[in-house]
């Protein structure tokens, strides 16, 4: 039993270990050589690199731990584990690749003719690897412990603190960087926040159909025959008509959009459709656990 538990928890740091690493690299490869900016404490750290030339691996160890340690009292052991572990790991290969690129082994991403590029693929890079220690129940430390402490504390948005905490650090950024330097650092969290979101949310992606129609059985059989996608009826009753009726709901692929639509509307057209996005599907047709 124990060693089921260990493997378990090393699936789960394994991918944590792999977005940390894919963070640390996109920092000093893109963001670091091209005098870009970061939010949160890591945006602590990359000020502190430019305006006094310390090692960012450094800066963000001395940052984290004391914020570590307040949030294991403050949130307690269970909440910080994995934490921990981003921390550890961040700082790791922070060093790693800044002996590397010292070596000569890696050279860094230095443009100044075509910052997009960089401010793109750092977004990119910076949003693959949070993404992933995200989606694995970890974090980088930083300015999350921050968050959850004050959310525990006060009720505050976690989304709002970090965003406050991103704005001061960009601002206060300004004395050490130009503003167009800001701007390009502007697209990157911009782009690094939709990877985020995409992979937090699941690479697949699909649609959601909410029929309301007096023939909806006759369209779920039609859409289970033609297309093999289950369907779901739903009793309902038309609170003006005070009828009752069957919704039909179903999920499919964004490839066959197009064909349920004319399934559909060939049935009833005036068939009131609602449609919305579903991210991460799971079971028979989808993702199959």
């Amino acid at each position: 039993m124990s060693t089921f538990k260990s493997l378990v928890q090393f699936k789960l740091i394994l991918p944590i270990l792999l977005g940390t690493a894919l963070y640390a690299f996109g920092l000093l490869y893109f963001i670091i050589p091209n005098q870009l900016m970061e939010g949160g404490v890591t945006g602590v750290t990359v000020l502190v690199n430019y305006a006094f030339g310390i090692s960012p691996s450094l800066t963000t160890l001395i940052l984290n731990v004391p914020l570590f340690l307040i949030g294991l009292k403050v949130l307690g052991g269970k909440q910080m584990i994995y934490t921990g572990v981003g921390i550890g790991a961040l700082t790791i290969f922070l060093w790693l690749f800044e002996k590397m690129i010292h070596l000569g082994w890696i050279e860094p991403l230095h443009t100044e003719n075509d910052l997009l590029l960089a401010a793109l693929y750092a977004g990119v890079t910076l949003g693959a690897g949070l993404g992933i220690v995200f989606r694995w129940g970890g974090t980088t430390g930083g300015s999350d412990i921050i968050a959850r402490i004050l959310n525990r504390k006060y009720g505050w948005s976690m989304g709002r603190i970090l965003l406050g905490i991103d704005f001061i650090i960009i601002g206060i950024s300004l004395i050490y960087i130009p503003k167009e330097k800001i701007l390009y650092t502007l697209v990157a969290v911009f782009i690094a926040s939709k990877v985020i979101d995409f992979i937090q949310e699941g690479a697949y992606s699909a649609r959601a159909f909410m029929i309301i129609s007096d023939h909806a059985p006759e369209i779920a059989d039609l859409i289970t025959r033609e297309m093999d996608r289950g369907v779901t009826l739903i009793p309902a009753i038309g609170a003006y008509s005070k009828q009752a009726k069957h919704v039909a709901y179903c999920v499919i692929s964004r490839q066959e959009f197009r064909r349920l639509q004319t399934i559909v509307r060939s049935v009833d057209p005036r068939a009131f459709v609602i449609i919305s996005d579903v991210h991460d599907v799971h079971g028979e047709g989808f993702k199959e656990n």
